[in-house]
């Protein structure tokens, strides 16, 4: 393995092994995939019937509903793939496996009938899942023995994963809102399928890493600092915890309820199918079913904790609060999915003309041609190193950026040719890719400079950060009538609120996980990194759920009311994690 590493340390590009460029533009394309759908699911199953660019017309609350679950189980799908890679397939085939049934569920979605919308969905949630821990995983194989240039790289493939959702929305949402819902989910489809064939033209580049199961489990989080096994301290460390037969059937039930409620909530919503159709002491038996998992899991939870030996209980309590954090933070932050998106198409002003109208298109094309020129010149920069080893590889690459070139020069040309513009609903949702990749390198120097924030600051100060984003929504509708299906609130509103959710994201997101590796010791990672996934998964479920309640509470308050409980929940829960920053800091035992 270690002449395998070796070898690709020996083809440079701009100072890391070209086989990350691969794994770059692998993830690029699949993220531009997954967002440019993603973005546009929301749009198209509650447009009107009757128009230019028919929908569904779905309720507000029926699609979210539909959304909040297949957001929710791309966080979940991703535990067993993991576990699938390590036992049979190996990373390499996972990533291959994972593209190829995304590939499909995009190419699905094309037909636009509800089977194809179910079944497209289905396969992008099994897709992921076997796509998304394992291309880190490779990353971390590629670089053992050389864990001083990881940050590095994981910098490097962070801006592939933003520069993919960027275009991905950009140029998806396009075709989508302007020629039709086919074409954006098509483009989505057709970009999946060069991802995949790029990286299987090239898997031969990387020897044998990624290609055999791994016989321990490795979860790959940056700034692992958990080297050492414990078991070279203490022998005796592995049998301190082991599953009971209790723990093993508390997680059984939990994992049933839990996944009941997710797939009835929208079942029982858009195809009238209720599985929980019950009522106990006047409670659904939705929630009831919900209730009793989170109970349960709740104390298969404690009574493992209280198992363990102080020091470690500690940590893990620590890791568990910053969990809950995570929970109202994703509930909140991941409204950018449903209720701003229609916010964006329903109620924001987005029609320009005269000086507003070439003021914002001179503005798109630079924010169109030069991230789109520099990843191209790092593509020339991979096919310098590459194009004896992996010819073909570079030749998929190559016809990608052509068609992507294409695409852009023609959406320019068009909006150059018209005097007035209607900005895309979805055109907003590139602001957060934007935003991170223009802020990620100040936030970074704060990280690293003497005035970083204790982990709880950084949770306390991302979520008011949310909080206050909302906050600037509130300003923006309080003009608008109640129970109003429209309206024309000026898109700085948007924009700003999206600066102030971005900031808050680079607050929480980079730092949730690398707390957690530290914090938690290494035979425990993989169970408390399923765990973390489940508290996002949480969190996108109780987006969906709440966002769903947009119609509702706008009709009975108002929408600036709406937008208010995301800016007092938020920034709430944030002051909380402030004040318990001197308790955090104890149970985390000097870890920093």
């Amino acid at each position: 393995m270690n002449t395998d590493i070796e070898n690709l340390f020996k083809d440079k590009v701009i100072g890391h092994p070209a086989g990350l460029f691969v794994l770059f533009f692998t993830e690029m394309w699949e993220r531009f995939s997954f967002y440019g759908m993603r973005i546009l699911l929301v749009l198209f199953l509650t447009a009107p019937l009757i128009g230019d660019n028919p929908g569904w017309e779905w309720p507000r609350e029926h699609a979210l509903a539909l959304i909040g679950t297949y957001a929710s189980l791309l966080y979940l799908t991703p535990i067993v793939g993991g576990w699938v890679a390590d036992k049979i397939t190996g990373y390499k085939w996972a990533v291959i496996i994972g593209c190829f049934i995304m590939m499909l569920g995009h190419a699905a979605m094309v037909f636009e009938t509800q089977f194809t919308l179910y079944l497209g969905l289905a396969l992008l949630v099994i897709g992921t899942g076997f796509f998304k821990p394992n291309v880190t995983s490779m990353i971390s194989e590629m670089y053992k023995g050389k864990e001083s240039k990881k940050d590095g790289a994981y910098t490097i493939f962070y801006m592939g994963v933003n520069a993919g959702a960027f275009f991905g929305m950009m140029l998806c949402g396009y075709l989508a809102e302007n020629i039709g819902w086919s074409w954006g989910f098509g483009l989505a489809g057709i970009f999946m399928f060069l991802g995949m064939l790029q990286f299987w033209l090239a898997k031969d580049l990387f020897g044998q890493i990624g290609e055999k199961p791994s016989k321990v489990h490795e979860v790959e989080l940056p700034q692992n600092i958990n080297e050492v096994s414990p078991t070279e301290h203490n022998p005796t460390e592995e049998k301190l915890n082991p599953f009971t037969g209790v723990d093993k059937i508390l997680i059984v039930l939990s994992a049933l309820g839990g996944l009941l409620y997710l797939f009835n909530d929208p079942m029982s919503k858009v195809g009238n199918v209720n599985m929980l159709d019950f009522n106990i002491g006047g409670m659904d038996g939705s929630n009831v079913t919900i209730l009793t998992a989170l109970v349960l899991f709740l104390y298969l939870i404690i009574t493992r904790i209280s198992r363990y030996s102080k020091i470690i209980r500690d940590k893990i309590i620590a890791v568990s609060i910053f969990g809950i954090f995570t929970v109202f933070f994703f509930a909140a932050f991941e409204q950018s999915l449903g209720s701003m998106t229609i916010f964006a198409r329903d109620y924001t002003d987005r029609a320009l003309v005269g000086s507003s109208a070439m003021i914002f298109k001179i503005v798109d094309l630079i924010l169109t041609v030069g991230p789109l020129a520099i990843i191209t010149w790092v593509l020339y920069l991979l096919f310098k190193k590459t194009y004896s080893k992996i010819p073909y590889s570079n030749i998929v690459l190559a016809i990608a950026f052509i068609s992507l070139w294409g695409i852009v020069i023609w959406k320019v040309n068009r909006e150059f040719s018209k005097d007035a513009t209607d900005v895309g609903a979805s055109w907003f949702g590139i602001l957060n890719s934007f935003f991170i990749i223009t802020l990620a390198p100040l936030f970074s120097k704060w990280w690293e400079s003497k005035y970083n924030p204790s982990a709880a600051m950084k949770y306390g100060l991302g979520l008011i950060l949310l909080g206050l984003g909302f906050g600037v929504l509130v300003m923006g509708t309080m003009g608008v009538e109640q129970g109003a299906q429209t309206a024309s609130v000026s898109m700085f509103f948007l924009i700003f609120a999206y600066l102030l959710h971005t900031m808050g994201e680079l607050c929480i997101s980079p730092v949730g996980l690398s707390y957690l590796s530290k914090l938690v010791p290494g035979r425990m990672i993989g169970f408390m990194f399923g765990i973390w996934y489940l508290a996002i998964a949480i969190g996108q479920k109780a987006a969906g759920t709440m966002g769903g309640m947009i119609d509702k509470i706008s009709e009975e308050h108002g929408l600036s009311t709406f937008f208010l409980i995301f800016t007092l929940v938020p920034i709430a829960v944030g002051l909380v994690s402030i004040v318990l920053n001197p308790i955090l800091k104890r149970l985390m035992h000097n870890v920093k």
